[in-house]
């Protein structure tokens, strides 16, 4: 006998147990290119397996991984709005997603089209993930939160040519850089770039503005410190990119997804933008 509260009785009906999901149209803020290519890649792919039978069409299924993407529904949302199962949603989605990302551009590509620009811009960003407070290895104490430390590498308009492998959010800017080589890769290339104090000891290649106290710091050291911070703001376009693809906001996958969600964005930005 369940007991009473209130006088009515605490039992649920099984017909108020029942999980109702309703289906709604939304829409997506990209260009029919964006979809154009990914169906082109699911095509490719198909026809490269011997791929018969589906339950999404390769346009269908490009429009479900475009749609986690760019608004960040969850995978259980997607499976309901497309008539299929929550499994299938995770294979589909994880199947077209490393299609992009093996196209991202490799260091040395983005080297080359940077040493066609007068100079570069270096900055790391961080990808905030769904971690406890014991996973220390990804908690930034620069930015108080659980992340991945992503270097973007962008030109003088801001454009993004290239986002690095994602690692840990304690490594710090300058040892990151210096683990993707892209350190080497612009000294080697002769590249003048700019980036904030955390690269400080980046070497030769890369200017850093003066450490210290502003009061502490000379007039002409001030105002060296000020023109590069007009330079480098202009890299802030180049990390808004990734952000604007709202997963990218607060990622809540496994860790060893983040670079392979990161070189597809990368992708479908360079390809789908120009």
């Amino acid at each position: 006998m369940k007991p009473l509260v209130d006088g009515f009785t605490t039992k649920i009906t099984r017909s108020h147990q029942r999980l109702h999901v309703f289906v709604y149209p939304s829409g997506l803020d990209l260009s029919s290119s964006h979809l154009r290519f990914l169906t082109a890649r699911l095509r490719e792919r198909r026809r490269a397996i011997g791929s018969r039978w589906r339950r999404l069409s390769a346009g269908r299924q490009a429009l479900l991984t475009l749609a986690h993407l760019r608004n960040g529904h969850p995978y259980a949302q997607l499976a309901a709005g497309f008539g299929i199962g929550t499994t299938t949603a995770y294979r589909y989605i994880s199947e077209a997603v490393d299609l992009p990302a093996a196209l991202a551009p490799t260091l040395e590509q983005a080297v080359r089209e940077a040493s066609r620009r007068a100079f570069a811009l270096l900055d790391g960003t961080l990808l905030p993930i769904d971690r406890i407070a014991a996973d220390r290895p990804f908690y930034s104490g620069k930015h108080k939160k659980h992340g991945m430390n992503v270097q973007i590498l962008a030109d003088p308009a801001g454009r993004l040519l290239r986002a690095s492998p994602a690692l840990p959010g304690s490594v710090h800017d300058i040892r990151a850089a210096r683990e993707h080589g892209v350190l080497d890769a612009l000294t080697a290339a002769k590249i003048r770039c700019w980036a904030d104090k955390g690269y400080q000891g980046a070497g030769p290649a890369v200017r850093v503005p003066y450490r210290g106290r502003w009061e502490n710091l000379s007039e002409g050291q001030q105002a060296v410190n000020r023109s590069q911070a007009k330079i480098r703001a202009l890299v802030e376009p180049a990390v808004a990119t990734l952000t604007t693809w709202r997963l990218l906001r607060k990622l809540r996958c496994s860790t060893t997804r983040i670079t392979s969600l990161v070189q597809a964005v990368l992708t479908l930005h360079l390809t789908c933008s120009n």
